[in-house]
């Protein structure tokens, strides 16, 4: 049981992160080796990813990654397409990347058998060792993260990403990225220690906010916005720093709250003009990753590009359980919310 007012089971799970990232490398060594060799010699000449809630946040951080590392097309299959319609497209030469933490939606199950009947090459990354997805995939990446019983996902959902970068490291033979990957447990210590309390004042008076990122990066503000909902009540909306600039800017205007995530890559500038253009509309913003930007930075760790989107969202979730917290929610038992969603 949690041993102080904000020790909920949220907190102490997300706390885990650092240990649960080495616990799963240490155990997917071998599979991965063999899997990027069997990527390598047999490339696919797409990915298509299916997956739901904090998992398709996952999913997108993997569509920037395989795209600007791999040059392999990534996109996103509804599940709908085999578990309504009870279609599927060609995917001769595709691999199928499923992202669960519980492994038994039924249309994340329909929908990998399905694109593995249509030629897919399916591979599952999920929690439960034993759940229905991980035995219908023609490769299970178990995340290793052990019991998560707090509704909100935190640990699975790092695991998830650290999952992903090991994947494309091993595919790409990467070296480098494997080196980065090897710092990875011992940062995401050192990130949730990162203290992002300086925002909850402001934040617990918002009614809603916008989340932006860019890149990799706007993985983690489509997980950041989905936690504010669930955990804190709070109506948060994601956006990429490009697409923000067209309709939803009609709304930013003086006092509006805008989070902002910035990782030190190409996509770094861009998301530093948008911090002037949204102060000069005078919103209140919060940032991690952009220095001396107007409005309150937030503390982040220096680290390679790669992993700092891990890092950002291990000091995020801190601030969020907080953030519950000081506005009377329960972070483990959300309304209207169960650990398990079986969608069909």
């Amino acid at each position: 049981m949690p041993s102080s007012p904000d020790r909920t089971l949220m907190f102490d799970e997300a706390a885990e992160s650092g240990a649960v990232v080495q616990r799963q490398r240490d155990a997917n060594r071998t599979a991965l080796v063999a899997l990027g060799e069997r990527l390598r010699t047999r490339r696919p000449c797409a990915v298509a990813t299916l997956a739901r809630g904090s998992s398709d946040n996952a999913a997108t951080f993997a569509r920037y990654l395989i795209e600007t590392r791999l040059g392999v097309l990534t996109s996103s299959v509804p599940p709908s397409v085999a578990s309504v319609y009870n279609a599927a497209p060609d995917m001769a030469e595709m691999v199928m990347l499923a992202i669960s933490q519980s492994g038994q939606s039924p249309d994340l199950v329909s929908g990998l058998a399905a694109a593995r009947a249509r030629g897919a090459y399916g591979i599952a990354l999920t929690n439960a060792e034993t759940s229905p997805l991980a035995a219908g995939a023609d490769l299970s990446l178990p995340l290793h993260a052990g019991p998560e019983r707090s509704v909100a996902a935190t640990k699975s959902f790092v695991a998830s990403l650290a999952a992903i970068l090991d994947l494309v490291a091993h595919w790409s033979n990467d070296t480098s990225l494997a080196c980065v990957l090897d710092t990875l447990p011992d940062a995401l210590g050192r990130a949730w220690d990162c203290d992002w309390g300086a925002a909850l004042g402001p934040l617990d008076r918002a009614t809603s906010l916008y989340v932006v990122g860019r890149g990799p990066g706007y993985g983690i503000a489509q997980e950041a916005a989905l936690k504010l909902k669930e955990t804190c009540g709070l109506h948060a909306e994601a956006f990429s720093a490009a697409e923000v600039r067209h309709g939803p800017m009609a709304l930013v205007g003086k006092g509006f709250p805008v989070l902002l995530f910035a990782q030190d890559d190409a996509t770094r500038p861009s998301v530093a003009a948008l911090a002037q253009e949204f102060a000069a509309r005078g919103a209140t913003l919060f940032h991690a990753g952009l220095g001396d930007a107007p409005g309150m930075a937030l503390p982040v760790l220096d680290a390679d590009p790669a992993i700092q989107p891990l890092l950002m969202i291990e000091s995020f979730y801190r601030l969020a359980n907080a953030l519950a917290l000081a506005r009377g929610h329960d972070p483990d038992s959300p309304p209207h919310l169960a650990k398990v969603t079986e969608t069909v």
